[in-house]
């Protein structure tokens, strides 16, 4: 991913964490990344890996591909 989608992921995954009102922390906790990780992710500071966007995926009880989808 390039910097801008890395940005647009983590706005995403932003945006869904405070809809379900979720502290960085519990999505830590739900995830099993750490809050820090959460954290760059949230703020693009770091590349996420599949395995990480899968457990956020089901964190929040949603496709993979439906965070991927900056359009929603």
């Amino acid at each position: 991913m390039n910097n801008i989608e890395l940005i647009k992921l983590g706005q995403k995954i932003a945006f869904e964490r405070k809809k379900r009102n979720l502290s960085q922390e519990q999505l830590a906790e739900l995830s099993n990344i750490s809050t820090h990780g959460i954290s760059n992710i949230e703020n693009g500071k770091t590349n996420i890996k599949y395995t990480n966007l899968l457990q956020i995926s089901t964190a929040f009880e949603m496709r993979v591909c439906e965070l991927l989808d900056f359009n929603l």
